[in-house]
């Protein structure tokens, strides 16, 4: 990345979140303002929850063009934000935070980052039937992108966490007017819910850095046709999608999701088509201990 000099008028765009070293977004936005000629500059900041409010005012006092929000902040930076856009409005989450001329807007391209990721391998779930595992955050942008698509959902998780997946179940059922089961993530739950369904997604952290010899599914149930998509991005070619490609199934990687959301943020703040390709590279750079 060639390095651009830093000005009165560049435009300061940023992460907020704790803990914050770990992220990737700043190599994936510095090399795509570097790639378009843009006088932007994407930072880190950590950010205390008891500091949040603090951070967003900071935000409108230092004329911050845009913010993207990780953990813990993204339900709780809302009553600090002037609008939310539909889709964030329902899902009750905000990853991506806009300033217009001090309007704060804020945006979940976590969600509208899956659908691309889906739509960008030929993959349109309008009317398919999905499996999702998991019931927190990941898998709650996932639903509610998929249930606007118009696809039949199941919802699966653990047995401690039974009460997450019916509580997401039933808002998913209220705002959309469809009927939404949740039931327990065991075997055989998954094996009667597989046999009918085209597209698994496991939003869960099952098979992630350090433990990728896990899996959230037995290679059995698995089956040629359909489609698994894996949020999981760290190893970047995770047991679940490597047992997928082996019996025939299409499987599509977490880091895409990760890339786009990015991707929609930057054309939010910029009104640039962004390098997608560019910033995926970035990205897997990181991963692969190329770049520290």
């Amino acid at each position: 990345m060639s390095t651009r000099a830093i000005s009165g008028k560049t435009k300061i765009c940023g992460v907020i979140g704790d803990p914050i070293e770990h992220t990737m977004s700043p190599v994936m936005h510095n090399t795509a303002f570097s790639k378009l000629g843009l006088d932007y500059v994407y930072v880190a900041f950590r950010v205390k929850a008891a500091e949040l409010s603090q951070a967003v005012a900071g935000m409108k006092a230092l004329n911050i063009t845009g913010l993207n929000v990780t953990i813990p902040h993204k339900v709780s930076i809302i009553p600090f934000l002037d609008k939310l856009d539909p889709l964030a409005e329902k899902i009750g989450a905000v990853n991506t935070v806009t300033n217009n001329d001090g309007v704060l807007t804020g945006a979940n391209t976590d969600a509208s980052g899956f659908l691309q990721a889906l739509m960008d391998q030929g993959v349109d779930p309008a009317k398919k039937r999905v499996a999702i595992l998991g019931a927190g955050g990941a898998a709650r942008a996932i639903c509610f992108s998929l249930a606007e698509r118009g696809a039949e959902l199941v919802i699966l998780n653990r047995k401690l966490e039974l009460d997450w997946a019916e509580k997401l179940a039933a808002e998913i059922s209220g705002a959309f007017n469809k009927e939404v089961p949740a039931l327990e993530l065991n075997e055989a739950n998954l094996a009667a819910t597989l046999v009918k369904s085209e597209l698994l997604v496991n939003a869960t952290s099952v098979g992630m850095i350090p433990n990728p010899d896990q899996t959230p599914v037995p290679a059995s149930l698995l089956k040629p046709g359909m489609v698994v998509f894996d949020a999981v991005y760290n190893p970047i070619q995770t047991r679940l999608r490597r047992e997928a490609e082996a019996i025939g199934a299409k499987t599509i990687s977490g880091l895409d999701m990760l890339v786009w959301q990015g991707a929609l943020a930057f054309e939010k703040w910029t009104g640039q088509k962004p390098p997608f390709a560019l910033m995926q590279q970035a990205a897997m750079k990181v991963l692969t201990g190329h770049e520290k």
